[in-house]
Formats: structure tokens, C-alpha cells, sequence
């Protein structure tokens, strides 16, 4: 099979950037990730506490840096970041290519400013301004959670010209509210004077429905709910981007956010672990995708064409798993805080095995 053959192809053929849901100094060091860039179609990688938490914890591949960063006094938070950047940055350069021959759309990293800020809008805005002028690579995107207090920070870093890659979205109004946040933050650069071009991309979470409602919903009905959401989420989409205030902005050279499908995997074996990317391509989106999926996808993966433009079929899925008992509206805000504790969780736990590893690298000292 050739790779033009490969499923990976077939998605990226549809429009749909292939973004790896993973980051490791080994799958740098290995030659691993440029491997998957020129076979497998993947064109741009995120990263997430829980990432750093187990590449950083295991193993010794970060020791040396570690060691260093502590003898020169950093604290546990300033060792995480700069171990993070130095993987994200060598990510970043290896994409630069496709950054540049996509006019700046595709080819981006991802850096999650600290999840403990999730409630702290100021705190957010400082550290998001802060880690990206650090990196110094205009491929790099810095994660914001779009919940209520995130959003007034992603229309300020926005207006400031600080790409976001939204995160922790998970229905459609969920979605818009951060396009609207986004929206007012080009609007408000439009206003200054300056180049309304920022990209952003907007993390719609999938699978993470149809773990919510499985313990409600019927057999028949299990596995329904996150795919339908993302049919609803790309049909407000494209209404939000057919608008006369955003073909106003597309005239004056603004990009669309574009919707980035996150939590793509299936954690269930006994489910297809293509369950979800084989029917969630379509133009001008993302799908971010954890590196055993990748590979699943592309050795078996059956790309069904892309999603469906009217979510008619989405609102009739979502209205049997309503009529089945699923509150949707409670649901994803539920979600949302669940993801926002979890990354948490994360960030806590990646930041005491640092904290564990600095201090048994100083006793051997």
C-alpha cells in the first residue's frame, strides 16, 4: 500500500489536517514524528498536561535538562515549562515547512498555559502573553480553556496577536461562545489598525459524550451521542462563518477559527478504534488524534466521506438521546468542569513527578 493509498491520506484529501495528540523527546529524538509527517499525513501536534506528565515522569529522557534547570535554581512550574517548550519548539520547526506552504494555517504546535488558571482570566492573559514570546515560533499555539472566565482571555490574546487554540469545548454553544470571543478579538484588531489575520482553532471534545451517557442510554443508542454533537458543532460552524459580519472580516483578510476534533479515541476494545475519524472528516477542520489511533486509522481506517453539512441526521440523533434522558445542556457543562478538574488532576501529578525527579537527581549528585 502506498501511502497515497493510506486512510491518513484520505482524510487529509478531504481538507482535514491530521494533528498527532502526543509529544515525546524520544518521538523526536527517533526521528519518529518526521516519519509520521512524510507517511502518515499528520501536519501539526498538540500536547496536554497529562502528555507531559507521563513523558516527563518516565524514563530518564529528561534528566540532564532537569538537573541542570534545578542547580540553576528554577522552580518545579519554571522546569516543566522549559522542558516543554524545548520539545514543543523542535515539534515546531519540523512543521515549519507546512506552516509556510499553507500560508500559515496548518503546520502549529500546541502549549496549554497552566491548568490552574482555568478560573483566573488575568493570570491566564500574562502567562499565555509570557509563554509565547518564550517560544518564539509563530507556529506555536497556546491552549486556553474556553470556559466562562477563559473566554474574555482568548478575545484579549487574540487582540493582542497571540494565536490560541482553544480547548475543553464541547457543544455548540460552548463553541460559539469561543468564536465569539474570537470574533470580537479580530473585530477589536480591525478597529486598531492592525493585521486581522490570528489563527485560532476552536477543541471540540467527542468521545467524552458517549462516556457521560452511557450509564443512560439504551444499547441501541450507545456510542451516538458525541458524533452527533460534532455534526451539530460543524453546522454551527458554518453558519457562524457565512455571516455578513465574518464575510466583512474575510474581506479585510481575517482567517475562520477552525474546529479542531478532540478526544478521538476509543477507549472501549470493543470498538473500532477508527469509530470517530472515520466519519468525522471534512474541509477546513482538524482532528487531533492520540498516536495509537493514528496508527489504527491508518493500517485500517475507512474514511466515510465528509460530514454532513444540514446536521439533520445529528438533531435527530440527539433528540432520541434526549427522549432517552440525557440532559444535553447539563451534560456539557458537566463535561466541561470534569475537564477542567481532570487537567488539574494532571497538572498536579505531572508537577510531583518533576518534583520527585529533581530531588532524587540532586541526592545522586
Amino acid at each position: 500500500m502506498t501511502t497515497a493509498m493510506l486512510p491518513t491520506a484520505r482524510l487529509a484529501a478531504l481538507g482535514q489536517s491530521l494533528w498527532l495528540d502526543n509529544i515525546t523527546r524520544s518521538l523526536l529524538d527517533s526521528g519518529t514524528l518526521a516519519r509520521y509527517i512524510r507517511e502518515l499525513s499528520v501536519t501539526g501536534l498538540t500536547s496536554n498536561p497529562t502528555i507531559f506528565e507521563k513523558a516527563i515522569g518516565s524514563g530518564n529522557t529528561y534528566d540532564q535538562q532537569v538537573a541542570e534547570l534545578a542547580a540553576k535554581g528554577n522552580s518545579i512550574e519554571e522546569i516543566f515549562f522549559a522542558c516543554a517548550i524545548s520539545d514543543l519548539t523542535r515539534a515546531a520547526d519540523l512543521f515549519a515547512e507546512i506552516h509556510a506552504r499553507t500560508k500559515r494555517v496548518d503546520g502549529w504546535v500546541s502549549l496549554e498555559v497552566s491548568p490552574l488558571l482555568a478560573n483566573d482570566t488575568v493570570g491566564t492573559v500574562a502567562q499565555a502573553v509570557e509563554l509565547h514570546k518564550r517560544a518564539g515560533r509563530p507556529n506555536l499555539y497556546i491552549k486556553v480553556p474556553g470556559t466562562p472566565e477563559g473566554c474574555p482571555a482568548i478575545e484579549e490574546l487574540i487582540f493582542r496577536g497571540v494565536p490560541i487554540n482553544v480547548t475543553l469545548l464541547f457543544s455548540a454553544e460552548q463553541y460559539l461562545a469561543a468564536a465569539e470571543a474570537y470574533t470580537r478579538g479580530i473585530e477589536r484588531r480591525v478597529a486598531a489598525g492592525l493585521d486581522p489575520f490570528v489563527c485560532s482553532v476552536a477543541s471540540v471534545f467527542v468521545s467524552r459524550w458517549d462516556r457521560g451517557s452511557a450509564k443512560v442510554l439504551p444499547a441501541n443508542l450507545q456510542n451516538t451521542v458525541g458524533i452527533a454533537m460534532a455534526g451539530r458543532v460543524y453546522k454551527s460552524v458554518l453558519d457562524f462563518y457565512a455571516t455578513p459580519r465574518w464575510k466583512a472580516l474575510l474581506a479585510k483578510g481575517a482567517t475562520m477559527q477552525r474546529v479542531l476534533w478532540a478526544s478521538t479515541g476509543t477507549k472501549d476494545p470493543a470498538l473500532s478504534p477508527c469509530l470517530y475519524c472515520d466519519v468525522l472528516g471534512a474541509p477546513n477542520t482538524v482532528n487531533t488524534i492520540p498516536e495509537e489511533t493514528l496508527l489504527a486509522v491508518a493500517e485500517k481506517g475507512n474514511p466515510k466521506g465528509a460530514m454532513a453539512t444540514d446536521g439533520v441526521a445529528a438533531e435527530a440523533a440527539l433528540a432520541a438521546a434526549t427522549k432517552a434522558g440525557v440532559d444535553l445542556p447539563m451534560l456539557a457543562e458537566a463535561l466541561q468542569i470534569e475537564g477542567r478538574d481532570s487537567f488539574n488532576k494532571s497538572w498536579n501529578d505531572l508537577l510531583a513527578k518533576i518534583g520527585t525527579k529533581r530531588a532524587s537527581l540532586a541526592a545522586a549528585r
